[in-house]
């Protein structure tokens, strides 16, 4: 910008007290000062605006230089999983068939069910509530009376 001294002001302040005139030089200087600050502000917001939007060129370049990476380490990823899929599918086919011979079953044709109670305990409460199944163990004694119908009274004979 310009470089102003105190002996440049001096003079232009001089120049005006003689040319203005001192009855209306502080409203000149008023509006002097706020169209400079006016000024001032209207630069800054031009540098930010021009400074957001190299930021944002930045930003994009970062930004297809990340998607390209991600692409190269997903199609990685993906050729190793299809390599590894069809080993353990070459695998799979070798013992599935001995697999399904070992099986127990009861009469039913069922296979048994090993871990049934296993899982059936590792259901939340909320879900064993809302489809009705039963969330505490019960003794046999404790089934009965709960089912029990209730005892009429009986009338007291004189």
């Amino acid at each position: 910008m310009i470089d102003f001294g105190i002996d440049k002001l001096a003079l232009i302040g001089a120049v005006a007290l003689i040319v203005i005139g001192p009855e209306k030089l502080p409203k000149v200087a008023r509006t002097v000062g706020l169209l400079l600050g006016k000024a001032q502000r209207y630069l800054s917001d031009v540098k930010s605006e021009v400074n957001r939007s190299i930021e944002l060129e930045e930003l994009k370049k970062a930004k297809e230089g990340l998607e390209e990476a991600a692409r190269d380490i997903g199609q990685s990823v993906s050729a190793s999983l299809e390599e590894a899929g069809a080993a353990l599918s070459e695998q799979d086919q070798a013992t599935a068939a001995s697999f399904y011979e070992d099986l127990p079953y009861y009469g039913s044709g069922k296979p048994v069910r090993k871990n049934w109670r296993l899982k059936r305990g590792a259901m939340p409460l909320w879900y064993k509530q809302q489809h009705g199944i039963r969330r505490h163990a019960q003794s046999g004694a404790a089934r009965v009376a709960r089912f029990r119908p209730p005892v009429a009274a009986k009338p007291r004979q004189p």
